[in-house]
């Protein structure tokens, strides 16, 4: 049986309610990854147009985000006709596990992840997210920190983030949920219904990524159609979109939708984590996963 993974708005028991079709395409990235960039980099390989049909919420729910009644994502889903593409943030060991479905992953540094994670949570309109949920906001994804007294400090905030001892079925929210995520993936890269892709790729050669995910998901796509393909994909015109591509746009979730793509740059911990700070960093992680895999997601190689 899967793992349940219950963290901040989350919930992946949901997925049991779930029909899923082969040829689906499950996004399955730990928060502040790259998610809704490759939710994005998805709908333009399946439409293979700019111009999107709907709200890419529409098109690619997060199954597992509690604020919208399943019965309401089920309804969305059971209607399309299109080839699914539905986001979550659950790891792969607690997705169901069906013949023809494609699992798609995004890692990136776990420190960048630390410092946009932070920056994500500012941004949230915690007042709508709690009169959605009738319950104060919690750890995870699209939820608040573990306490209400957060440290001033975005140091201090940073540190207590990669020092969070929680187990990731209850909290989504830290280095320690950020490996077992990512690492699982790694142990299943070789599977040919696996696609493991760097957020760093993306941002190097974002068109070779591309390339390489419509070849894992056989989707045939007329070379005159790439540039503007590409061009819709770019992380700039992705923000000037915002009102159509931040998570759940709807619910008003953000106070600021385009800070939601606040920048898409790697390197962003550097001059906040002393060498102190990384030092026990780097402690931390290798008792959680092996130099190979740290190698991957510290470098994108």
């Amino acid at each position: 049986m899967p793992v349940v993974y219950r963290s901040g708005l989350t919930d992946s028991s949901r997925w049991a309610a779930a029909t899923l079709r082969p040829g689906d395409i499950v996004i399955s990235t730990p928060s502040k990854c790259g998610t809704t960039w490759m939710q994005m980099i998805c709908a333009l390989l399946i439409f293979q147009s700019v111009e999107l049909p709907a709200a890419l919420t529409t098109l690619s729910p997060w199954l597992d985000m509690r604020l919208r009644p399943l019965p309401e994502v089920l309804g969305l889903l059971e209607g399309q006709n299109h080839r699914r593409f539905i986001k979550t943030h659950t790891p792969l060991d607690g997705l169901p596990q069906v013949d023809g479905v494609h699992y798609v992953v995004v890692g990136r540094d776990p420190r960048d992840v630390a410092v946009s994670m932070d920056r994500h949570r500012a941004n949230l309109n915690i007042t709508v997210i709690e009169s959605l949920s009738g319950s104060p906001a919690g750890p995870g994804p699209s939820g608040r920190s573990a306490s209400a007294a957060r440290p001033a400090d975005l140091r201090e905030r940073v540190m207590r983030w990669i020092r969070d001892e929680r187990p990731p079925a209850a909290n989504l929210d830290s280095l320690r949920a950020l490996v077992w995520h990512l690492a699982g993936a790694w142990a299943r890269r070789q599977e040919p219904m696996v696609t493991l892709v760097h957020f760093d790729d993306l941002r190097h050669d974002l068109e070779g990524r591309m390339r390489y995910l419509a070849a894992r998901l056989d989707i045939a796509v007329a070379e005159a159609l790439w540039p503007a393909l590409v061009e819709a994909a770019s992380f700039d015109r992705m923000r000037a979109g915002a009102a159509d591509l931040a998570p759940d746009e709807r619910l008003g979730l953000f106070s600021d939708p385009q800070a939601f793509f606040r920048s898409g740059t790697s390197g962003q911990w550097r001059g906040t984590l002393t060498e102190g700070d990384l030092g026990e960093y780097r402690r931390l992680i290798r008792s959680l996963a092996s130099p190979d895999f740290i190698g991957w997601i510290e470098r994108g190689r």
